[in-house]
């Protein structure tokens, strides 16, 4: 039996989202490797990955001419610097064992990218996506005043993918060129660092089976992002909103199950409601999106 196009585009959103989820596993295999070195050859093994299936479809050029027009090029390195942040933000988390403060910065990032859009795009809320974002804002003092120190890295991981979002606006570009353009930029930087730590290839301090880790973060980074791109054509905005969130349900659950993170009192609170806050966002969004359906059938 063929699957319809909206069924395979919901299968990639489960593989991608589920590959997302369950990455903090494999990054906790290199939690002795400098957060820094790791960000590294993700940004080249990404490169690698997005430029050989450019090459293939004969698309390169399309990058170099992003990187010639000015105005693209001060967007493309915007959005390389937010998403570098973002990377290294993940990396950095599962590093020092605190997976659950990342699953919650990918839980608050719809909410933070809402208030963005309002601030910067001057885009109408409706009362239920205010009361959202405010009631998400309430949870993160809440847990900032019951354990003493605000979750900056999970601010800082919603934060720069929204910020990410806002960038990525701007360039008409498509998915996997905008990316590969991306870590072109990075990739010179990330090239001079390996050299400055000495963990080039055969020449540094990392092992082989590092090396060889390392290296498949490439295409654990590319293949999500190529099959998120597909899957976003095939089904509504709404689902693909619904089902996102997979990825941090999965987060916390390796968080708490796999890696012990404790669970406070204050985090049995603030999770709740930010599981509110984002239940009330996705219900006006699946009332908008059914709206917009309605008026586009012919009375």
């Amino acid at each position: 039996m063929l699957l319809s196009p909206g069924a395979k585009g919901i299968l990639a959103l489960l593989f991608t989202f589920s590959v997302w989820g369950l990455s903090s596993l494999y990054y906790h295999l290199l939690a002795h490797v400098p957060p820094l070195v790791v960000l590294c050859y993700r940004t080249l093994g990404s490169l690698a990955f997005f430029a050989g299936l450019l090459a293939v479809q004969g698309r390169l050029g399309e990058v170099v001419a992003a990187l010639r027009t000015p105005r693209k090029l001060v967007l493309i390195v915007g959005a390389a610097l937010m998403i570098s942040l973002n990377w290294f933000g993940f990396i950095y988390s599962i590093s020092i064992g605190n997976a659950l403060e990342a699953s919650l910065g990918y839980y608050i990032f719809p909410l933070v990218a809402v208030g963005l859009g309002a601030v910067v795009f001057r885009e109408r809320l409706t009362r239920v996506q205010v009361a959202a974002v405010a009631l998400a804002g309430f949870a993160v003092v809440l847990l900032t005043l019951g354990l003493g120190v605000a979750p900056w890295i999970a601010l800082g991981l919603a934060t720069s993918f929204a910020a990410y979002g806002a960038l990525k606006k701007g360039l008409d570009l498509g998915g996997v060129v905008s990316v590969t353009a991306e870590v072109t930029v990075l990739a010179p930087f990330a090239v001079l660092w390996l050299i400055h730590t000495d963990t080039v290839p055969g020449i540094g301090t990392l092992g082989w089976h590092d090396l060889g880790l390392l290296a498949f973060s490439g295409l654990l980074t590319g293949l999500p992002l190529v099959l998120f791109g597909y899957a976003a054509r095939r089904v509504r905005f709404s689902t693909l909103g619904l089902v996102q969130y997979l990825n941090p349900t999965l987060q916390f659950a390796v968080a708490v199950l796999f890696f012990g993170n404790a669970l406070t009192v204050w985090h049995l609170t603030a999770f709740p409601l930010i599981w509110t806050a984002l239940a009330l966002y996705s219900a006006s969004a699946l009332h908008a999106d059914r709206a917009a359906r309605l008026a586009r059938v012919p009375l």
